[in-house]
């Protein structure tokens, strides 16, 4: 396990992180979330020592090994499977098929073993570089946005590798379903402290908000009374037969701490300027063909786009999925068939690659500007896109790549179009901003049509599917549920089919219904656990508000001066009680909280042992 004792760390006037302290136990996949620049990869690149903080220490035991993604490519091996074992630990070296295994649930084929790594593209190196942290078997995996290159059959294969990890997990991501199918507890970032809790992302946002609410309601009741006091004081300082409880006042005023004001945190906000069409379909593509010299990418693909349609194209890296959205934006052309568009339609197209057209020469505001606005309307959308006041006057050329992924965003958003075409929109977002595109999307009254790999924009999205399969392009007409239900993903497929035939376990539908039973199991046996603690941190919550009343009270007899004594003792007797009866509730809540997980961890173990080959 790690430990980070009194940690600090800033860079220039930005304070990341003040004197945090915080430890991953034995065991535990913690999920470590927060704002973009708030310093998720900076705690990282200080816990494997390739940064350092201002104060405070990281300790852990002797010997223990960290393994982690480096941002560098260079390999020493001859093939990939040869750079590929140079992993494995001194013990495991003539382990092959450790290496191959990972291999391939990374999406390498048994073919592609033997090929020279210079062969493979920048997104398949980076994953060479995981599959050879992966066989080491190191007691902690550091894992900064692992998912960025992987397609979704090799996050869930990725998913389901991480939950049977039995060391320690520190991960990164914006996949905010990834994580919460992974981890067991979340570090989050928040306000330049850094605090951990057991569950998912979801409780632990949820707490934020309810532990803000009730301080901005605890500020609002201080400075009442604050005001109050200062008035009361002006009001009788002159009056000599009311100068003693004046002075109590004074006393009691210099006592009270001031609550600051809690700064609003920036946080993506816009919508999609929809333009108005009256047509029923946006597109109509007709025997679409396309490919590279003697690769044929996109052979007589047929579909239709409708007004509102959600469609998501899927599929496995490098099958033609970005080639898709080109060919539909016009930045390619196509070798054969017809694209017929309304006339009404008006495209917004979005892709990564876009972000080398930027002129780093230019500001944000003088980018945007180039998309066709007033200096006015591209400073509106800067701020939108968090570069607020001044920061719109920023160079592109000091962008990072997150923010350069904004300002193309915020091109988009200056003309109004009916037809949105993303790729991989949230690569280079943070969670807090991917549910911010999400819900922007999703109010998007026109059609849009999604390249993305994150399962819970496929579900939360999706009324259609493009999905670029082994033997070629088919259109699914319903939800990802459905899809997964009816036809799922062909690797998983090949493999349920495997076990069925070769080991007499259960096959496809079996495992589904004994899925959905376990699944109703957990949620039958967690729900009165999840019930009590929402009861316990209620109770909590009521008590601290009922000790700060009784508090006040005792505050305000005791500056009335003599023949109070009686009902302070009383109301002194009701607060040690009541602060009893809250440390007792912490100790409940901690014992549910540990059988929760507990409970949980058994569930997701039987739930893993059906996923495996």
């Amino acid at each position: 396990m790690i430990k980070a004792i009194n940690l600090s760390k800033s860079f220039g006037e930005q304070e990341l992180f003040n004197s945090v302290n915080f430890a991953i136990g034995t065991g535990e996949r913690a999920g470590l979330i927060g704002r973009n620049g708030h310093g998720k990869t900076t705690l990282l690149r200080i816990i494997t020592g390739e940064d350092h903080p201002d104060s405070g220490e990281i300790s852990r035991p002797r010997g223990y090994t960290l393994g982690f993604v480096r941002q560098h490519i260079g390999f020493s091996g001859s093939t990939i499977i040869e750079e590929a074992c140079s992993g494995l630990p001194v013990h495991m070296k003539d382990e092959k098929w450790r290496a191959e295994k990972i291999l391939a649930g990374l999406g390498f084929s048994q073919s592609d073993f033997l090929r020279h790594p210079s062969e493979f593209s920048g997104g398949f190196q980076v994953r060479l570089n995981l599959a050879s942290v992966l066989v080491s078997e190191p007691d902690m995996l550091l894992l900064d946005e692992p998912t960025n290159y992987l397609d979704v059959v090799s996050i869930r294969w990725l998913s389901s590798f991480l939950r049977q990890w039995k060391g320690e997990l520190l991960l990164i991501t914006h996949d905010r379903h990834f994580m919460d199918s992974v981890i067991t507890h979340v570090l989050g970032i928040h306000r330049q402290k850094i605090r951990k809790m057991a569950g998912s992302t979801e409780k632990y946002y949820e707490q934020i908000v309810k532990e803000e609410e009730i301080y901005e309601k605890t500020r609002l009741n201080d400075e009442k009374k604050r005001k109050e006091t200062e008035l009361f004081i002006t009001r009788f300082r002159a009056k000599a037969r009311l100068a003693g409880m004046v002075q109590s006042r004074i006393k009691a005023l210099d006592r009270m701490e001031k609550m600051d004001r809690l700064d609003k945190i920036k946080s993506l906000d816009f919508s999609f300027s929809y333009l108005p069409s009256q047509s029923k379909t946006a597109l109509h593509v007709k025997d679409l063909t396309f490919g590279y010299a003697d690769i044929p990418l996109i052979k007589d693909l047929t579909f239709s786009v409708s007004r509102t349609d959600r469609i998501c194209v899927i599929g496995k890296n490098g099958k033609g999925k970005s080639t898709l959205l080109k060919l539909l934006a016009g930045a390619l052309s196509p070798r054969s068939g017809e694209l017929l568009f309304h006339p009404d339609t008006a495209i917004g197209y979005y892709a990564q690659t876009n972000v080398s057209t930027l002129n780093e020469k230019l500001t944000i505001e003088e980018e945007i500007c180039t998309a066709g606005c007033e200096k006015q309307q591209a400073r509106n959308i800067a701020g939108a896109m968090m570069f607020e006041g001044d920061a719109a006057l920023k160079p592109v050329s000091v962008l990072s790549g997150g923010e350069k992924s904004r300002v193309m965003l915020g091109k988009i958003l200056v003309s109004p179009s009916n037809l949105l075409l993303l790729d991989e929109p949230t690569n280079h977002l943070d969670m807090d901003s991917c549910d911010a595109f999400l819900a922007a999307v999703d109010d998007f009254d026109g059609a849009c049509i999604v390249v993305t790999h994150n399962e819970m924009f496929l579900h939360s999205l999706a009324n259609r599917f493009i999905v670029f399969g082994e033997t070629g392009i088919t259109v699914f007409e319903g939800t990802y549920s459905q899809f997964l239900e009816k036809i799922g993903w062909e690797d998983e497929a090949v493999r349920d089919g495997g076990r069925q035939k070769n080991s007499g376990q259960p096959g496809r539908k079996e495992t589904r219904k004994l899925k959905a039973n376990l699944l109703k199991r957990k949620t039958s046996e967690l729900k009165p656990l999840e019930e009590s603690i929402d009861r316990i941190e209620s109770d909590i919550i009521l008590n601290e508000e009922r000790t700060e009343k009784i508090t006040e009270e005792i505050l305000a007899l005791s500056q009335q001066g003599n023949g109070n004594g009686e009902a302070i003792a009383s109301l002194s007797r009701e607060l040690h009680s009541l602060k009893h009866r809250n440390a007792c509730l912490y100790e409940e809540l901690d014992a549910v909280t540990r059988e929760q997980g507990r409970l949980s961890a058994l569930f997701d173990s039987e739930l893993e042992a059906l996923d495996q080959p």
